[in-house]
């Protein structure tokens, strides 16, 4: 790092405007002198400089008030956290002047001062700028604190704010461009409001449908999720004032029972294979941050694995960010997991290992008094405290707080439905159509239809969880959204709807069609763990007595999970479009109604029996010598499936090395005659390797858009570390890396085989 070697010679100002009503500009600083300036206030210097310089003037009371994150709602109401009421300012005393804490969180649902201040724009704006004036004037150093919050599908805990597909309808787009603009337009949002530590994206790769965050990921594939996952990155981080965070570091969506915040147990050759990939990739991307995975890695939380946050994660990864632990997770060291003997070693097994901020959202005080403690006992060094409060300021730097701590409330509200067009473009893209008998779709914009089911007319279903609220969108908000049925209505005026099953039947006399919306309720992590990932009965019982009438009938599916269809398959069409987001309704109309052909893919294998679990039904299972009917992947609908209004193809035409890969070369042909995007994966197959590998793997992807007609060659580049897979015997643990032999790389659906010739095969 070193001291900065330019200083400014500039007076830098103190800023003491009333909070509301505050502006972005101002610079907080050290009161001026006619003395040149110290480093850390020198502008033009670097941020670890700045960090550096910084660091070595602060106390070590400042030090540790930089390691945690309080909760919002301990600065209101009684402190209690979930009390309605004005900002206290003896609450804040004790949090930012007392303890010195350098950042506040909003968790899901966390609005500062809900209850007694409207969830508008505006008051975030207000009062996070009231919030970082109490913490710079209180400030020894006049430090500004980091305010943090989910923006995992826009910024989801305002109400109005634009709200986009959840993360699986993202994965079904394989669409990085579109991936970027959403999240560039969720940071922007963010930042309006003076939140600059977003808690997003998800990184981690689903392995098991019961899964209550199942719809948090890209998807099964750890390449695909990378992808989006570092384009996420670059859309957040395009807006300088927002720090992205890679979650959750890493495995969490590997546990064995498929639960929420439950073990985890894998092989070291799996696990740098199938899970560390899509963490890379979106760290490459220059992630600010890192969230770590709440649950345990072969028997050891990985909030105190030291070998994950220090040995993969700085050294083999070279991450030079902040790490912060997810909540309350250092203290779960103690009192749930039990490696740890009280909070005091809790809080130093976990900052050794690795960990920068503690997400401790209920209690600073006790969290500053035992890892002072820590510190006496020398349980933790000075120097590692040190070098966690700069990675902290070096973020604070690198986002600009020292110069712009505040945001303008006036301008706040502007981010209201805004970005709509984007969100109605991704809500088509990230459905994908499952079936579709006798071309029944798409409709007529004439037609009379009748739309019913459970998810037709629900907002919170629309939008699923962490919206407004934790668990989706609670009673009595305000927040707004196009569900299915004003979707299709706002597309056709004959479309009626019918509230129950029995009304729908009585409607078959003049309906050409039916269109159910179908799907459970929204929420997230634990309480919305399915330990049946199965439809539930009374909805397979309303599309049997629908196709009884003899009248077509449509499934859209609103939901978290590919959850086993039963009697719903029996439908003429199956559209998946997962959690749409605001505009999700009318993104449905377009693709119902053919306004919009239906691209998406589906990034995860979509399970015929609920008992696939955890790993049977995943595509990328290894070679085996099982013997039974059919093979071990044997899903409803595989990994990449998804149909369209018209028929393509893609096919590989030539592979040659280039800098730092192989360029692959895909013919795709729209042989239909309908205009539409084509989704064109490159999967890579290795005819013999000394480590078992999936028959195919997929390295590459890209979209084309084509006129009925039309073929086109696109180039794929593959990275040589899509390619790797970690070397050696039963024992082996180290980093994935190239295996030289022949390569076969393919097109086209993930269960065709594949044949090597001379333009689809390389020798590596």
């Amino acid at each position: 790092m070193g001291r900065a070697k330019r200083r400014s010679s500039t007076k830098l100002l103190v800023v003491v405007a009333a909070a509301a009503g505050l502006t972005g500009a101002g610079l907080t600083a050290a009161a001026t002198s006619s003395a040149a300036p110290a480093a850390y206030l020198d502008r033009h210097a670097g941020p670890q400089s700045r960090a550096a310089d910084l660091v070595k003037r602060m106390s070590l009371d400042e030090q540790l008030g930089q390691l945690v994150q309080i909760q919002v709602g301990k600065l209101y109401g009684d402190c209690g956290g979930y009390t309605p009421g004005p900002f206290n300012t003896g609450c804040a005393n004790d949090v930012l002047a007392k303890d010195l804490v350098g950042s506040i969180l909003s968790g899901g649902g966390d609005v500062p001062g809900a209850g007694h201040y409207p969830n508008t724009p505006q008051t975030w704006a207000t009062e996070i700028n009231r919030i970082q004036k109490y913490a710079i004037d209180h400030s020894p150093h006049h430090v500004p604190m980091v305010y943090g919050a989910d923006v995992v599908h826009g910024h989801n805990d305002v109400v109005g704010t634009t709200l986009f597909p959840q993360q699986i309808g993202l994965g079904s787009s394989y669409d990085a461009d579109l991936v970027r603009k959403v999240q560039r337009s969720a940071g922007d949002a963010a930042a309006a409001t003076g939140v600059a530590w977003a808690f997003a994206p998800v990184a981690d790769v689903n392995t098991n449908s019961r899964w209550g965050r199942y719809y948090e990921s890209f998807g099964e594939d750890p390449n695909l999720g990378g992808t989006l996952s570092a384009a996420a990155v670059r859309g957040l981080q395009d807006n300088p004032r927002v720090a992205s965070t890679i979650k959750h570091f890493a495995g969490y969506g590997a546990s064995d029972s498929g639960l929420d915040r439950t073990a985890t147990d894998i092989s070291l050759r799996s696990f740098q294979t199938y899970q560390l990939p899509s963490y890379a990739r979106g760290l490459d991307a220059g992630a600010l941050s890192v969230m770590v995975n709440s649950s345990s890695v072969n028997g050891i939380p990985a909030t105190g694995s030291r070998y994950l946050l220090t040995t993969v994660l700085r050294h083999q990864l070279h991450f030079d960010g902040v790490v912060i632990s997810d909540w309350a997770d250092v203290a779960a060291l103690w009192n749930k997991y039990h490696v740890a003997s009280d909070y005091e070693h809790a809080i130093a097994q976990a900052i050794n290992a690795g960990v920068d901020v503690t997400m401790e959202p209920y209690d600073a005080d006790s969290f500053i008094t035992n890892l002072k403690a820590a510190v006496h006992d020398r349980l933790i060094s000075k120097d590692r405290i040190r070098q966690a409060a700069r990675n902290v300021l070096t973020m604070k730097f690198r986002l600009g707080l020292f110069e712009h701590p505040y945001v303008d409330p006036s301008k706040a509200n502007a981010i209201l439905g805004a970005d709509k067009a984007l969100a109605r473009k991704a809500a088509a893209e990230s459905s994908v159509l499952l079936q579709n008998k006798n071309s029944v779709l798409p409709l007529s914009p004439s037609s009379h239809l009748t739309v019913t089911g459970p998810t037709a007319d629900s907002v919170a279903d629309t939008l699923g969880g962490w919206s407004v609220g934790w668990q989706g969108v609670p009673s009595g908000s305000a927040e707004d959204a196009v569900t299915v049925r004003e979707g299709l209505q706002n597309a056709d005026p004959n479309v009626t709807y019918a509230a129950d099953q029995a009304s729908a039947v009585a409607k078959a006399a003049s309906t050409d069609a039916y269109v159910v919306a179908l799907g459970r309720g929204p929420g997230a992590e634990g309480p919305n763990d399915q330990r049946d990932p199965t439809l539930p009965a009374d909805q397979q019982a309303l599309v049997k007595a629908l196709v009884a009438t003899g009248k077509p009938v449509v499934v859209v599916l609103i939901d978290d999970r590919p959850d086993v269809l039963g009697d719903a398959a029996s439908a003429n069409a199956v559209l998946v479009a997962w959690r749409p987001g605001t505009e999700g309704g009318n993104g449905v109309a377009d693709l119902l109604f053919g306004k919009v052909n239906p691209s998406g893919k589906l990034p995860v294998s979509w399970p015929k029996r609920a008992t696939d679990q955890p790993n049977d039904y995943l595509y990328n299972t290894l070679p085996n010598t099982y013997n039974g009917d059919g093979g071990v992947y044997q899903p409803a609908y595989p990994f990449g499936f998804g149909l369209s209004y018209t028929t393509t193809t893609t096919s590989v035409t030539g592979v040659t090395r280039s800098h730092g890969g192989v360029s692959v070369s895909v013919k795709a042909a729209n042989t239909g005659s309908r205009a539409g995007d084509v989704v064109v994966p490159v999967y890579a197959s290795q005819p013999q390797s000394a480590v078992l590998v999936p028959a195919k793997r997929l390295v590459g992807f890209t979209r084309v858009s084509l006129g009925a007609g039309q073929s086109r060659t696109v180039t794929v580049t593959v990275p040589w570390r899509a390619l790797g897979v970690v070397q050696g015997d039963i024992d082996a643990s180290g980093p994935p890396t190239l295996e030289h032999g022949q390569y076969v790389f393919s097109s086209g659906a993930v269960t065709d085989s594949v044949t090597p010739s001379g333009s689809n095969s390389i020798g590596l």
